[in-house]
């Protein structure tokens, strides 16, 4: 009988305690989540050209698209034993997913890139020499990322797997963070390197890009008549069409918070932290229920998210701590200044949560199950999708939040 970590083989009360404590260990990442948007800040990352700030957004949540598939992939294959807890010798399906993500990573790139330009056309002028930038850029930028994220995602669920935890629950909530922290530094390495090392620093980028084009198209080649590496891309490509327009959304929402914030330090500095809780959120909701849907312990219809209320109440549980956490520790880093003001910034974190959660745990579960029965790999679109639109719901939601509490 196959190994595996699900938290219902436990009586109830056990079961909630090990899906809560699981959901606390990988949610806490997310209080890392504000060093990324530290990096770009401090490295000056958005005074560098007109575009880099316009490209940022979109490289980071491809990126989070790409990797909830790689996890998603590991958590169920786990459980199943086609993929083993191993760092070396694992089976034929693990070696056909690692190579999809890669290529998928050059094909993610170029996507954003294009339409990264084309928005620019409409709205900053960009011209043709901001296009070949941003194309060197960003392809350069996701092929380094390849070279530390697929590692340390399998890292993760290599070692929590075989000490008894859930990589379902656990993997993608911790790599979803440190993912973003990686890719903003090969970002800003990508940046300056290109427009600050003299004209040597564009080779160098240019030479990576061929280099990553040469890998992808070896891994083409041999592997085009592989069906299971053929599905996966062929169904990610449409979660990525869905993701780019989700960015879009995302970007005019964003204007809007803005605007409503005002100087308001204390969101500005949870907001990023917010959007990968809620994230999380939906990215282990729905990874725990491809994992049930593909051992065929839940049945695939919405009426069994009754068997899945373990998951959800332990997740979401964790995540209305961490919200409290955010709100402590925002007021008391800007200096709170009574109790009434921390107050309020508590209702509309919890507000927020409530909001944007709920509305998450529907997203993933509906996702999952849809996709399952129109006979496609739910792991190729719950978590990549769920966790782009994670936010704008999140924006969504601290829109409505701030409304509601003054």
């Amino acid at each position: 009988m196959t190994k595996t970590n699900i938290a219902p083989a436990m009586p109830q009360v056990k079961a909630f305690l090990a899906s809560f404590g699981q959901s606390i260990l990988s949610l806490s990442f997310n209080f890392g989540g504000i060093l990324a948007g530290t990096l770009a800040v401090y490295f000056s990352v958005f005074s560098i050209t007109p575009w880099a700030i316009a490209l940022f957004p979109g490289i980071l949540s491809v990126r989070g698209a790409i990797g909830g598939l790689f996890a998603g992939h590991l958590g169920t294959d786990l459980h199943l034993g086609t993929i083993k807890a191993s760092y070396t010798n694992n089976t034929k399906s693990f070696y056909l997913l690692l190579r999809s993500v890669i290529v998928l990573a050059l094909i993610s790139g170029v996507m954003i890139g294009l339409g990264t330009s084309i928005f620019g056309i409409f709205f900053w002028n960009a011209n043709f020499t901001d296009f070949v930038g941003i194309l060197a850029v960003v392809i350069a930028t996701m092929g380094l990322s390849v070279l530390f994220i697929p590692p340390l995602t399998l890292a993760v669920s290599v070692i929590s797997f075989r000490r008894g935890l859930d990589p379902d629950i656990v993997v993608y909530p911790i790599i979803s963070t440190v993912s973003d922290i990686v890719d903003t530094l090969c970002y800003v390495f990508c940046l300056n390197v290109f427009f600050n090392v003299t004209s040597f620093g564009s080779y160098l980028i240019w030479l990576l890009d061929f280099v990553f084009l040469f890998v992808v198209i070896c891994i083409l080649v041999k592997n085009f008549k592989e069906t299971e590496f053929v599905r996966m891309i062929k169904e990610f490509l449409l979660t990525l069409l869905s993701v780019t327009f989700i960015v879009n959304i995302t970007g005019s929402l964003l204007v809007r918070v803005s605007n409503v914030i005002g100087n308001r330090s204390e969101v500005y500095m949870v907001y990023p932290a917010l959007i990968d809780t809620v994230g999380d959120v939906g990215s282990i909701i729905g990874s725990t229920v491809t994992t049930k849907l593909a051992l065929g312990s839940i049945k695939p219809s919405f009426s069994s998210i009754r068997a899945h209320t373990v998951e959800i109440r332990g997740a979401w549980s964790a995540s209305m701590m961490l919200f409290f956490s955010y709100a402590a520790i925002s007021s008391l880093t800007t200096g709170a200044k009574n109790l009434g003001g921390f107050v309020s910034f508590v209702s509309q974190l919890l507000v927020t949560n409530i909001l944007a959660v709920s509305i998450m745990i529907f997203i993933a579960y509906s996702i999952a199950i849809f996709t399952y029965r129109r006979g496609l790999n739910p792991d190729n679109f719950v978590i990549p999708i769920e966790s782009s639109l994670a936010d704008t719901i999140t924006t969504a939601a601290v829109l409505v939040a701030l409304a509601l509490i003054v």
